[in-house]
């Protein structure tokens, strides 16, 4: 799917899939909303310092210690507006 065909998302749209007030755990990354519910990693919502529901763009460029290419294995299923 060209990420130009994604739904659009609000960050509150976003905040509401942590893994707590939906099943569905979310993360945002350069602009592109990712389903990460299906890795044992982000269980709760939470993967080690970094909470689901939000834009990770600028805490995973600054102290991730993997790249962009993470995100590869998970769907993307929306753009963040």
């Amino acid at each position: 799917m060209d990420k130009n065909d994604l739904p659009a998302y609000t960050v509150g749209q976003l905040a509401l899939r942590n893994g707590q007030d939906k099943e569905q755990i979310w993360v945002a990354y350069q602009g592109i909303i990712y389903d990460v519910t299906s890795s044992r990693l982000w269980r709760d919502g939470k993967h080690y310092e970094h909470w689901a529901g939000q834009d990770l763009t600028t805490e995973l460029e600054e102290d991730a210690p993997h790249n962009a290419n993470v995100f590869d294995k998970y769907k993307a299923v929306g753009i963040l507006k």
